[in-house]
C-alpha cells in the first residue's frame, strides 16, 4: 500500500488509540502489558445520545426512547408514543481538534401495539487534515468522513418480551483522495446486523411500583472493512452487550432507575508475536473470517481466561425523574488498563415539556489531559400521539 495511504490510516487509528488512553506507539500483541483490540469504523459504537451517555453509557435495559435502536433493538417495540424523533450532536475530541463532530438522527413509527419500525443515521466528521508527501510538501486538504444508515424492526413477543433486528450500511471515506501510481485508497464499506432481546416485568415491591428489566444486544455483525484490497481488511466492532435495569417509584412524583451494562468486543484478540520472527508465541492468528472471529473471541486471548475477563468493560448509571419533567443522571464507565484504560464519570440532565424534550451530558475523565475531557452531548427529542405513562412517554 502507498506510504501516504498508510500514513493517513495510521493517523486516524492513532486518534482512536488516544481515545482509549493508549499510546499510539505501543505495539499490539502484549507488549508493555497492553493488548488493545482495535477495529475499523469505531464511531458506530460511540454512545450517540445524551440520556444514556449521562448514565455512564449504560442503556441496554433502560426504558425505551427514540434512541433505543442503538442500545437494544428489542426494546423499541415497548415505546408508548406513536411516532417520534431525536437529533443528537457531539463535538468530538475538543481538547485535540476543533472541527471534529458526531451527529445522530433517529426516528421511529409504531405500526401497532406490538410492532415498531425505526431508522437512523449517524455522521462522523473527522475534520480537516493537511496531506503532505514524504518530503513535507503539502498536497492539499482532505476532510475524512464516515456515516452509517440503519433500519430497525422491533416486535413484542409477549407483554414482557421484545426482540428486534437492525440492518446497517456503513461507509468510511478516510483516505479516498490519496493515490500513487496504480495504488489508490478507496472508501471502505460494510453491511451489518444487530440483534436485540429485551425483558421487562412490572411488580409491586414494598408497596411501590417497580420495573425490572434485562437486555442483550449483539451489534455490528458484519463483513470486514478494507481501504485497499481484501488482503488488508479489518474487523468492524462486533459487540455483545448484556445488562439490567431497576426502576422504582419513590412516591407519585419521584422515580429512580439504576442500570448496569457489560460489554465485550466479539473480534479476535491480537496474539503475542516474536519481535524478530513475527511468529505467534501465544494466542491465535487474528486474521480470521467473521464467524471464527466472533466465536473464537471468547477464548483467543494470549493471556488466557484472565485476559478474556479484562476485555469486559462495565457501564453503570442512575437516572432520577421528578414529575416526569426534570431528570438528573450520573454514571461511571470502566475499561481495564490493558485493554485501553478508558475510565470516566458522566453527568447529565433532561427536561420534558409536552411532546418536546432536551437532554445534556458531560464526560469527566480522571486525568486532566485526557482526550475525552470536556466531551459534551446535546439531544433534542420529539414525541407525538400515544398516551404512555411514566418516563417512556416523556422520552
Amino acid at each position: 500500500m502507498n506510504k501516504k495511504i498508510i500514513f493517513l490510516i495510521s493517523l486516524i487509528s492513532s486518534i482512536f488509540c488516544a481515545i482509549s488512553g493508549v499510546n499510539a506507539q505501543t505495539t499490539l500483541g502484549g507488549q508493555n502489558g497492553r493488548n488493545v483490540i482495535t477495529t475499523a469504523v469505531p464511531f458506530i459504537s460511540f454512545a450517540p445520545d445524551s440520556r444514556s451517555s449521562g448514565m455512564g453509557d449504560a442503556g441496554v435495559a433502560t426504558s425505551p426512547d427514540a434512541n433505543s435502536a442503538h442500545w437494544n433493538a428489542g426494546k423499541l417495540a415497548f415505546i408508548k408514543n406513536d411516532f417520534g424523533a431525536s437529533l443528537s450532536y457531539t463535538p468530538w475530541l475538543g481538547r485535540i481538534v476543533d472541527d471534529m463532530s458526531i451527529s445522530y438522527l433517529t426516528g421511529f413509527y409504531k405500526i401497532d401495539r406490538t410492532q415498531t419500525i425505526g431508522a437512523s443515521m449517524r455522521y462522523f466528521d473527522l475534520g480537516s487534515i493537511d496531506l503532505r508527501d514524504i518530503n513535507g510538501v503539502s498536497e492539499g486538504i482532505d476532510n475524512p468522513k464516515e456515516f452509517a444508515f440503519d433500519l430497525t424492526y422491533s416486535r413484542q413477543l409477549s407483554e414482557n418480551i421484545g426482540v428486534g433486528v437492525t440492518t446497517r450500511y456503513i461507509s468510511s471515506n478516510i483516505a479516498s483522495q490519496i493515490s500513487a501510481q496504480n495504488n489508490t485508497a478507496k472508501t471502505g464499506s460494510s453491511v451489518a446486523v444487530d440483534l436485540g432481546f429485551y425483558f421487562n416485568k412490572g411488580i409491586v415491591l414494598s408497596g411501590k411500583n417497580t420495573d425490572i428489566s434485562f437486555g442483550m444486544h449483539i451489534s455490528n455483525i458484519g463483513q470486514k472493512v478494507s481501504y485497499s484490497d481484501e488482503d488488508n481488511a479489518d474487523f468492524i466492532p462486533t459487540n455483545l452487550r448484556l445488562g439490567t435495569a431497576f426502576k422504582t417509584s419513590l412516591d407519585p412524583y419521584n422515580s429512580i432507575t439504576f442500570a448496569l451494562d457489560f460489554n465485550k468486543l466479539l473480534v479476535p484478540t491480537p496474539p503475542l508475536r516474536d519481535e524478530v520472527t513475527n511468529e505467534i508465541i501465544a494466542g491465535r492468528d487474528d486474521n480470521r473470517n467473521l464467524l471464527s472471529g466472533i466465536f473464537g473471541s471468547f477464548g483467543d486471548a494470549p493471556g488466557g481466561g484472565k485476559e478474556e475477563l479484562n476485555e469486559i468493560s462495565i457501564a453503570a448509571g442512575a437516572e432520577y425523574w421528578y414529575r416526569e419533567i426534570f431528570a438528573a443522571r450520573a454514571g461511571y464507565f470502566f475499561e481495564n488498563d490493558t485493554k485501553g484504560g478508558r475510565k470516566y464519570i458522566t453527568i447529565g440532565v433532561g427536561f420534558r415539556y409536552q411532546k418536546f424534550g432536551v437532554d445534556f451530558s458531560y464526560l469527566i475523565p480522571p486525568e486532566q489531559n485526557n482526550p475525552l475531557s470536556e466531551t459534551i452531548r446535546f439531544s433534542l427529542l420529539f414525541n407525538f400521539a400515544g398516551s404512555g405513562d411514566g418516563e417512556e412517554a416523556g422520552n
